[in-house]
């Protein structure tokens, strides 16, 4: 099946590499279980631009974006819901995870994750 390519603003390109530069504890923890395609053998983006947002770490395969909600998501609940109903719109699906929860309890973040791909991902990866 041949994965459906999400354009974006070329602006957000700058932006996301910064956002990279400047991680929080909780995104470099979770990015440690995910890069090179650890997690399943699945192969994640971080800070990856799609449409007109940024997510904190994206599988292409599976259309999944995971977001850590932290002090960066406490001012914009509405926006956050805005914008996750737009890229849901795109066939975006999403996992939240709550940035202190990444930060003490990681084994259930990454259970959650792979709880998730077990019972909705899989489908998708394959014809």
């Amino acid at each position: 099946m041949k994965r459906k390519v999400i354009p974006y603003k070329p602006y957000l390109k700058e932006l996301a590499r910064q956002l990279r530069q400047n991680s929080t504890l909780s995104e470099v923890l979770l990015w440690d279980e995910l890069k090179n395609k650890q997690l399943l053998g699945l192969d994640f983006d971080r800070q990856k631009p799609l449409g007109n947002y940024i997510v904190d770490f994206y599988c292409k395969d599976l259309m999944l974006a995971i977001e850590i909600d932290g002090d960066s998501h406490d001012y914009s609940l509405e926006e956050d819901a805005a914008r996750q109903r737009e890229l849901e719109q795109l066939g975006v699906r999403f996992l939240r995870f709550d940035d202190a929860e990444v930060k003490r309890a990681i084994p259930n973040v990454l259970r959650e994750i792979k709880s998730w791909v077990e019972k909705y991902g899989r489908c998708n990866t394959h014809p």
